[in-house]
């Protein structure tokens, strides 16, 4: 029997910023070595990071600690990313940005006979619980034998998502929704609920999804990218729409930390014969509803994982954006995808391999794109 091969945390290191003395490190998982990457070693202290934390962003940017970016240090996120990655905020800026564009009377805001919107319905109908609970039962007792999916706000991976198709289901956000104490509600783990799709293209009879990478240097002036390769995540049970397998994830997530018990897989795709419409998808997320909202900073850049469901009727869906998308590997083909992503990637953020510098403009040339496209 042979022994599995160990995995290792490779490194690759940038050049020494000349006044700081620091390196900037890129940091991957591998089960081999990988031509340009090192075995993980002492590292010095950074000047570039591919892979801060949340977390570590939030003490960065925070003004209790005091610490302050220099010129030769450039980080992965924006200030206030989860605008955009956290799904209740995610919703309420959809939300707001379609109010914003009503009033102002934009042609994007134009609505059906139904009262639908042409061009802004890309998400599925979506409520904050406990805040939004009286607003769902509304939504929820004009179609009864509707499916809803509920998902907490702050977490990722598939964690404490489930699917519910009664209103008994949920009664403990019912009594939370008439708690009067703000304290009481705050410390309550948020969710939000939406309208199940259940009606998704499959392939083979299984649900998949797309993954999208999407690119931002600069909110302001927005300079956003899109990813010409993306990949499907299937689903390892074949869909069904059946009440009684509401409960079986494997049927209804196609999140790799659900589907890895299964007999996963994930396949590469071009995106080049939908890059004119996603783009535009993209482009009106990124523009119109971050644009507004986002701090800008020029020490940031930030890669976004999206995550799109087409309905049996080629509808495209934005599900969630992810901040931190998983550059982990789980085939040769999505080695060598997530490999590319991050060299690509850096060409931009960081061009020509040199120094960071947050003063630079960050117009590179178009040559240097690589399989990224500018929206």
């Amino acid at each position: 029997m042979s022994r599995r091969k160990p995995v290792l945390k490779l490194v690759k290191i940038l050049p020494t910023c000349p006044r700081s003395g620091t390196h900037g490190v890129l940091e991957i998982t591998s089960n081999r070595l990988v031509s340009g990457w090192l075995s993980e070693a002492a590292i010095p202290q950074l000047c570039f990071s591919f892979r801060m934390s949340v977390q570590t962003i939030r003490n960065v940017f925070s003004v209790e600690t005091g610490y302050r970016l220099s010129d030769d240090q450039i980080v992965n996120h924006f200030p206030n990313h989860y605008e955009l990655t956290r799904k209740d905020l995610m919703v309420k800026n959809i939300k707001r940005y379609r109010k914003e564009l009503e009033k102002e009377g934009s042609p994007l805001a134009e609505k059906d006979e139904s009262g639908k919107y042409l061009y802004l319905d890309f998400v599925p109908i979506t409520y904050m619980l406990p805040a939004d609970y009286n607003l769902f039962v509304e939504e929820f007792r004009k179609s009864p034998s509707s499916t809803w999916i509920m998902k907490p706000c702050g977490k990722a991976q598939g964690k404490g998502i489930f699917l519910i198709n009664k209103l008994s289901q949920i009664k403990k956000w019912s009594r939370d929704s008439k708690t009067s104490s703000f304290m009481t509600q705050s410390t309550k783990e948020a969710y939000v609920i939406s309208l199940y799709i259940n009606n998704p293209l499959l392939i083979g009879g299984r649900k998949f999804d797309l993954r999208l990478y999407v690119l931002v240097s600069t909110y302001r002036p927005l300079r956003c990218y899109m990813y010409k390769l993306g990949f499907c995540r299937f689903c390892t049970v074949k869909y069904t729409p059946s009440t009684s397998e509401l409960d079986n994830m494997f049927v209804h997530l196609t999140n790799v930390a659900i589907q890895k018990h299964g007999v996963s897989a994930s396949f590469p795709l071009s995106l080049r014969k939908w890059t004119d419409f996603m783009g535009f998808f993209v482009f009106l997320f990124a523009g119109g509803v971050g644009w507004p909202v986002m701090n800008n900073d020029k020490h940031c850049f930030e890669c976004y994982g999206y995550d799109i469901i087409i309905d049996d009727k080629l509808k495209p869906w934005l599900i969630e954006v992810n901040a931190s998308p998983s550059l982990t590997s789980s085939t040769a083909n999505d080695r060598i995808l997530k490999y590319n992503l991050i060299n690509d990637t850096l060409n931009i953020a960081v061009p020509n391999g040199e120094i960071p510098d947050c003063k630079w403009n960050k117009s590179p040339p178009k040559e240097v794109l690589g399989n990224y496209e500018i929206l």
